[in-house]
């Protein structure tokens, strides 16, 4: 993707840093207070629930149902296919994740979707999660 782009690199931190080295090696890891055990995501300094800065982190299992979606048209920029669909899914962990949708028609979307997580390259050459539909064959735990 070396044509030009208006989307920003992305903003590494102490806080996030781990989230995006998991990704470009295929893992989605969710933070998690090591005090009270909550779940967080997207990733910060302090558990939201008891205050703590103690964390690590828990590998998902990639599995998600679609919450909500939005398809967009414009602006376009070369980093992306348009219409390009972006959603928000159910972790089956139970946090939420922001990601575009790839592998479905736009028109066969629906809340309550099946869907798994998979990484593609985006912007800049950076490995980002992907939402994509799941195999009907795969089960939930």
């Amino acid at each position: 993707m070396g044509e030009h782009t208006a989307v920003p690199r992305l903003t590494i931190t102490q806080d996030n840093q781990f989230f995006f080295a998991a990704a470009r090696e295929g893992r989605l890891e969710i933070q998690r207070c090591t005090g009270c055990q909550t779940l967080r995501h997207p990733p910060g300094p302090a558990c939201p629930v008891c205050r703590s800065f103690a964390w690590d982190t828990v590998v998902a299992s990639g599995r998600a149902v679609l919450h909500s979606w939005t398809v967009l048209y414009h602006p376009k920029d070369p980093a992306f296919d348009y219409p390009l669909a972006v959603g928000l899914a159910d972790l089956e962990e139970g946090v939420r994740l922001v990601a575009d949708i790839a592998g479905i028609d736009h028109d066969r979307l629906e809340i309550g979707l099946p869907l798994r997580v998979g990484f593609s390259e985006h912007a800049h050459g950076e490995i980002l999660p992907q939402l994509r539909p799941r195999d009907p064959k795969e089960h939930t735990r």
